[in-house]
């Protein structure tokens, strides 16, 4: 183990204020653990540093310092590489990555906990490895569970294996004593190599994990299996929707069974063995891929099997999860704040999933991107002027319609109340239609901003 290679991250922070699409929250700091993995390159959490607007990095040994540079991030997979002037690393041997271990496996986590000056080890076993939900981006990626301790402070630091680094810590699981999960090695030398590949390599470099961006229903009912001919000896999961702009648009369809992964066979349960020795989810799959390769599927549909390729995108859906290092959009016509609906945006309630109006949270879980609808325009406030007398109630409304047309996304919005005259009617999900005039919208339009201090009428992208 090489806890000389270990280092402590300091990040100054500063999260956007989806309450107020236009400004940013003050900013915080908080602290990490990575692991020098070559010359002046850092390894770490993405959560460690997301948002971030200053970064350092220090040595135990050490007590200065040193500001880096955010290299690449892959918020998916909750990895960060930071670049540092290579004499800071000159004297470290960068430790070897291993392979997947085994269950049982005693491992050691590394980092810098908070509550200490010295570097920390604490030791466990790998007790499971599977697919988790990734509280950072919620993807369902491969993870592997240790029951080593992982306190703030602590994720985004080296867990080993002997002197071999098999993962980088992320997160302890709510509700559970000493349960750590670990992004394992494969998901972190694809990023590694994305990294490499990228074009522009004297910019951050974005990565991102591939997606198949279906909604699925288990097929463990043999009613619905009969219903849908399948034979006894197939099993899959049953597509409900394909997203738009996913790898499967175009290529799968509801009502297909999806039968194989990448040569994988699914089961009933929505399951695939991985590795030979791990049944768990699809997602064990796509954290080892990258973007742009081919991944082939077998699909039951119509009483036969078809066998298809997909090239593999982003996570494409109606409502984006987690989005970071980028600032809202936003647009303010005739006193209302209009915003794509996002988790962030839903985030904005304690408890989201228990506070939030109910169909706003449908939207988000069981949307679908078509189309004809891209993503969820949301009324975020209504801003109180003589424009917006009688439209109070009508803040956290999704936009159905303007004048009759559906609404593809907030640009689209944008470009045709640019071009209305008159008046203009706004027809929300739940039947009520708020009407605006044009002229009086634009003339009240400075007076608004002043008002609340809001800098431009709309998003610098829009």
């Amino acid at each position: 183990m090489n806890s000389h290679a270990v280092v402590r991250i300091y990040c100054t922070s500063q999260e956007p204020d989806y309450d107020a699409p236009w400004q940013a929250k003050t900013p915080s700091a908080g602290t990490g653990s990575g692991v020098v993995i070559g010359p002046g390159l850092i390894l770490t959490g993405a959560h460690v540093v997301a948002h971030g607007t200053f970064v350092q990095v220090q040595r135990v040994e050490d007590p200065a310092k040193v500001p880096v540079r955010l290299k690449a991030l892959c918020h998916d997979a909750d990895l960060a590489l930071l670049e540092v002037d290579p004499a800071f690393t000159a004297d470290v041997v960068p430790p070897s990555f291993g392979p997947l271990p085994g269950l049982q496996a005693r491992v050691s986590v590394v980092g810098f906990p908070v509550g200490g000056q010295e570097v920390s080890v604490t030791e466990g076993i790998v007790s499971r490895i599977e697919v988790q939900q990734y509280s950072h981006s919620r993807r369902q990626l491969l993870a592997i569970t240790v029951d080593a301790a992982i306190n703030s402070g602590n994720s985004g630091g080296p867990v080993f294996v002997g002197d071999d680094v098999v993962g980088i810590a992320f997160q302890s699981l709510v509700d559970a004593e000493n349960i750590g999960e670990v992004v394992p090695t494969g998901i972190i030398e694809r990023f590694l190599r994305s990294v490499d590949a990228a074009e522009a390599p004297s910019g951050r470099v974005g990565v991102e994990v591939p997606a198949l961006s279906l909604r699925t229903q288990v097929m463990e009912s043999a009613a619905l299996r009969r219903h849908l001919g399948m034979p006894e000896d197939l099993s899959g999961l049953r597509v409900v929707a394909v997203e738009q702009g996913g790898s499967c648009d175009g290529v799968l369809q509801a009502r297909d069974v999806l039968l194989e992964v990448d040569g994988h066979r699914v089961a009933n349960n929505g399951t695939i063995r991985y590795a030979e020795r791990f049944r768990t989810g699809i997602g064990a799959l796509l954290g080892g891929k990258a973007v742009g390769e081919r991944m082939g599927l077998a699909v039951w549909r119509d009483g036969v099997r078809v066998d298809v390729e997909v090239s593999l995108r982003p996570l494409s859906t109606l409502v984006p999860r987690q989005q970071y290092d980028q600032d809202p959009s936003y647009l303010v016509f005739g006193g209302l704040v209009f915003q794509p609906l996002t988790r962030d945006f839903l985030a904005t309630w304690d408890k989201w999933w228990q506070q939030a109006p109910k169909d706003l949270l449908s939207a988000y879980w069981y949307g679908n991107r078509t189309d004809d609808v891209r993503e969820r325009v949301v009324i975020g406030q209504v801003l109180a002027d003589e424009l917006t007398v009688g439209l109070e109630g009508h803040a956290h409304e999704l936009i159905e319609s303007l004048d009759g047309v559906a609404v593809r996304d907030l640009a689209d919005l944008v470009s045709r109340l640019e071009e209305a005259t008159g008046q203009v009617v706004i027809e929300t999900t739940r039947g009520h239609e708020l009407v605006l005039d044009v002229a009086e919208a634009r003339r009240r339009e400075a007076a608004v901003l002043a008002r609340y201090r809001i800098p431009s009428v709309r998003s610098v992208e829009l």
